[in-house]
């Protein structure tokens, strides 16, 4: 009972530097440095926060611990996440000044939800162990809220620190994200049951054996998995991802639409052409300018590919509305083929709010105020997700920047019975974010989206991590951050379908209900000792 002893007699801002400490200190458990076990002495000091307002008035108590949470939030989220800010430097003369509202707003808004899940947990608290698992269940309930309200931001779930490690990965296959995290919170908080002085020793260990042998099941499991697994590759196919590594600065630049022509097709080419490659990928908005407008951008395109290679490439498309001067521009992948035809189009559906749109959108700009994209009215959003055909390829199941991140939205909603894509495409622009630890976050998250649904995956982006990722994450080919290059190699063969992939959530909200049910169970238990 030391810790929790020393916190409860702590004055009030100890305990809260205490929070805010531990929540910037657990931000290293995510890419890139995958420190996952810092999580197993930060989550503890969160519980004993919660021990602390043993006493107090439940209405105190509610108010302390979501105090606790959100402090504890606050700072898991700036340390994590600070590198949003670089996208206010790209146009500082325009942004800087929202620099603040992204770096310290954010964080404080999303860490709202880390305290609900404190404030959750305290309504249930008990003195045992049991409040290990009521701790994890109530955090899990709010890190899936705050992946939902108000169009969702689930970067950095807790259960992303085990997935750093592949082999605990492994497990997204069954349970995904929402399981992950449900893992991840209980296990690594189960160290604070040794402090449990009033407990047996039995009862005071008891959670951490249990936490240690789940996890090394979880991780077996894992490697079994990873060791058992062979995958090949689709006959007939090449794939070239193409990473420019062009300034932000100049993506968007008019003027520049010919040094970004020029440095596309000289970078695509390489030393040797395009000989032998059946298809070509270049990241997101991948022009300042409308493909249509453009035809001779369009003609040099069509120049630099061989008979039969197709191009797949992000650019914006416009669409005129009847009745309306200005036209709906949609961020979308575009599949264009040797004779210049363009054979498909996907466009964006979850948007990036401020960056890509406005809320309240007429308004907003009435006053001044830009999306970071500096696209008039915003960019519009496709009604549904649908897949992509490409000639010579499987279907693709096109996913637009961070829209890689939203586990439950990835398939589309109106896949046929037995009907099951070939990959995911995950074109992106994290240029905005420089050399900062944000496109390697985006990169183990979209790996993620592979494992659970069992499917290859293909990432180009603008300036990395561009990959090649097979069904169960390995790598097949790595193109790293702030590298100009090219990236060959074939397209790996999805896997039948992974029990996420048949139940979606389903399965995570089970072992929720199960577990909640075993804490109530504990909580009664401990009320009539």
């Amino acid at each position: 009972m030391l810790m929790p002893g020393l916190l409860q007699a702590a004055p009030a801002r100890w305990r809260a530097l205490a929070a805010l400490l531990a929540g910037g200190l657990s931000a290293l458990a995510m890419p890139p440095f995958g420190l996952w076990p810092v999580l197993a002495l930060t989550l503890p000091v969160l519980v004993f926060l919660i021990d602390a307002t043993a006493g107090l008035p439940l209405r105190r108590a509610l108010g302390v611990s979501f105090l606790a949470g959100w402090l504890f939030g606050l700072g898991y989220f700036v340390a994590g996440l600070w590198w949003i800010g670089e996208a206010f430097l790209v146009q500082a003369d325009a942004f800087l000044w929202l620099m603040p509202f992204a770096v310290i707003g954010l964080p404080a808004y999303l860490a709202l939800y880390t305290g609900l899940g404190c404030a959750l947990a305290r309504l249930a608290w008990t003195a045992g162990p049991g409040r290990i698992l009521v701790f994890a269940l109530a955090l899990t309930v709010t890190e899936v809220l705050r992946g939902t309200l108000l169009t969702g931001f689930p970067w950095n779930d807790f259960g992303y620190a085990l997935a750093t490690d592949l082999r605990f990965a492994q497990g997204a296959s069954v349970i995904g994200l929402t399981g992950l995290c449900l893992v991840t919170l209980a296990t690594l908080a189960a160290p604070a049951a040794l402090f449990d002085a009033h407990a047996s020793s039995r009862a005071r260990h008891l959670p951490l054996g249990l936490a240690v042998g789940l996890l090394a099941a979880l991780w077996a499991g894992g490697q079994w998995r990873l060791a058992s697994t062979e995958v090949g590759s689709v006959p007939g196919v090449t794939l070239r991802l193409m990473q420019p590594d062009l300034p932000q600065d100049q993506k968007f630049r008019y003027d520049a639409r010919r040094t970004v022509m020029d440095l596309y097709l000289a970078t695509s080419e390489g030393q040797g052409g395009l000989a032998g490659v059946t298809h070509l990928f270049w990241p997101e908005s991948a022009f300042p300018f409308f493909l249509e407008r453009e035809p001779e951008a369009l003609a040099r395109m069509v120049a630099m590919l061989p008979r039969g290679t197709t191009l797949v490439t992000g650019a914006a498309r416009y669409q005129a509305v009847p009745g309306r001067e200005r036209p709906d521009v949609f961020n979308s992948v575009r599949v264009i083929d040797s004779s210049g035809a363009i054979r498909g189009n996907a466009d964006k559906v979850h948007l990036v709010p401020f960056g890509e749109y406005l809320p309240f959108q007429e308004t907003l700009e009435a006053i001044g105020l830009e999306a970071l994209t500096r696209v008039r009215g915003g960019f519009a959003a496709a009604t549904s997700r649908h897949l992509l055909d490409i000639p010579g390829l499987p279907p693709a199941v096109p996913l637009i920047c961070y829209e890689a991140i939203f586990p439950d939205e990835v398939m589309p909603a109106d896949l046929g019975e037995g009907a099951r894509p070939g990959f995911l495409l995950n074109l992106s622009n994290d240029a905005w974010f420089g050399i900062t630890p944000g496109p390697y976050q985006h990169f183990e998250q979209s790996r993620l989206r592979a494992i659970e649904q069992g499917l290859p995956l293909v990432r180009v982006t603008n300036n990395g991590i561009s990959a090649i990722v097979d069904p169960i994450g390995r790598i097949r080919g790595i193109l790293p951050l702030g590298a100009r290059g090219v990236l060959d190699g074939s397209l790996p063969q999805a896997l039948p379908g992974t029990i996420y992939a048949s139940f979606g959530s389903k399965i995570s909200w089970l072992l929720v209900l199960g577990l909640g049910l075993v804490a109530f169970m504990l909580r009664m238990r401990d009320m009539h000792a």
